[in-house]
Parts: C-alpha cells; structure tokens; sequence
C-alpha cells in the first residue's frame, strides 16, 4: 500500500461520527455479556452475535468506519460482506 492509499485509510477511520467497532471480544468478555442475557457463550452463538452485528447494513455504513476483528475470526463468519 503506498503512502496516498494508507493516508485515505487512514481519514476514512476517522470520519467525524463514526467510530470502530472492536468486535474481537476475548472468551471471557463475551461470555459476561453472554450470561447477563442469559445466552450460552458457544462457539455458534458468538460467531452468530459477531454475523449480526455485520449484518445491520444501515448501521454498519452510517456509524461505523472500520472493524477489529482477529483473522480467523473474520474467516469464521458466512455470508457477511467483508
């Protein structure tokens, strides 16, 4: 990537009124957010929580400017726009 490429990158993550979203939540984060609605903290139900929260197309492309998301996490998900 040159110079000009990174630089639009770089102003396009910070674009005023959008943020990123960490979704590489570590097991134990995700199990506490998991177990206060009552969810099991399964491997299918966090790649489910993550495909979710990708898939909201209006919110994703109004709010957000960029995802942290481990590689083989990002490899795990079906069927999501990456």
């Amino acid at each position: 990537m040159n110079l000009a490429d990174l630089n639009k990158v770089a102003l396009a993550m910070v674009t005023p009124g959008k943020g990123l979203l960490a979704a590489d939540e570590s097991s134990g984060t995700i199990k506490k957010r998991f177990d206060a609605i009552k969810v099991d903290s399964t491997e299918d139900n966090r790649r489910d929580y993550r495909e979710m929260l990708f898939r909201s197309q209006e919110a994703m492309s109004k709010y957000i400017s960029g995802v942290i998301l481990y590689d083989a996490k990002a490899m795990a998900l079906e069927d999501v726009p990456q």
